[in-house]
């Protein structure tokens, strides 16, 4: 059952990049046809972009995704708990020992970071040390060397990065459309009198106006399939699902972190870090933590 959980989540993930993927290019397609008189030549652009963005974010520092969440790195003697339950997780999961840091918040979490095993690292709260006995510290290290593993940290920042090249070009659309460009070719429409040009430029323009939308729901999709996925495999590191069903568990009854987490690295925590309420519940990037610890139990 945990493999075929795992294999699932995988697939699913793979597929959410691909859905991705064609957005870029439909909105690419888009532009090109509203403004260059060419689809072919937009979606080529569009993917290249997309390309571009995804390389550099791939290559980011972890040095500064640390800095960002305010972390200081810790070390055998400093944080002897931390560091050896990370390195027990790192020899189970036949990785290298990821760097380990520490964030001075009350607020129970915890995140890796990394484009590669080779340069990874985690971190966890002050408050959750203080907090997990041994055996959640186990499940929630599991749970985030599990990401380095699994390469989720590099498949999450390709998808942060396709998120921001559609969001980039909509906006780029929506300066255009303030110069004239769609204005002149509705007209040059108009004259041509060609009703599937008219239908081709209304699903353009509604491309370009809700393309950001959809690329921050199938990221939500694709981060949350990843958090299960981790879940399910730190099980299979630690041997002991209750571990993680008392984590999470811990995770839900946690006040939101203290200090301010941007949209970008929220992605990353194993729990949410403000716990907004309202509509913003629906846009969070994280599954439900109750329908978390029910897929562990009917494993």
């Amino acid at each position: 059952m945990l493999f075929e959980q795992i294999a699932r989540n995988k697939r699913r993930t793979w597929l959410l990049l691909a859905v991705f993927f064609i957005l870029l290019a439909f909105v690419g397609y888009a532009i090109g046809y509203l403004w260059m008189r060419s689809g072919v030549g937009g979606m080529i652009i569009a993917l290249i972009i997309g390309g571009i963005y995804a390389v550099s974010m791939i290559f980011q520092s972890t040095d500064i995704v640390m800095s960002m969440n305010g972390a200081r790195e810790v070390n055998e003697q400093s944080a002897p708990d931390l560091y050896h339950v990370v390195e027990d997780m790192a020899m189970v999961a036949q990785i290298p020992m990821p760097r380990v840091f520490i964030i001075d918040d009350p607020g129970l979490n915890a995140f890796a970071t990394g484009s590669n095993p080779a340069n990874a690292a985690v971190a966890a709260t002050s408050g959750l040390l203080s907090v997990m006995n041994r055996e959640e510290l186990e499940a929630v290290m599991g749970h985030e060397v599990s990401h380095i593993r699994n390469y989720d940290i590099r498949i999450s920042t390709i998808a942060v990065a396709l998120a921001s090249a559609i969001t980039m070009l909509s906006s780029m659309a929506g300066r255009m459309m303030w110069w004239g460009g769609a204005g002149r070719r509705r007209s040059d429409d108009d004259r041509e009198g060609n009703g599937l040009e008219v239908v081709m430029l209304l699903i353009s323009l509604l491309a370009v106006i809700l393309a950001p939308l959809a690329a921050t729901l199938v990221q939500l999709a694709i981060s949350r399939q990843r958090e299960f996925l981790a879940d399910a495999s730190s099980v299979e590191l630690t041997r002991n699902p209750q571990g993680m069903i008392n984590a999470l568990l811990k995770l839900d009854n946690s006040e939101p972190m203290q200090h301010h987490v941007d949209d970008a690295s929220a992605a990353l925590y194993i729990n949410e870090p403000q716990k907004e309420s309202g509509l913003k519940k629906f846009f969070y990037t994280h599954p439900p933590i109750a329908e978390r610890v029910e897929r562990l139990r009917n494993m």
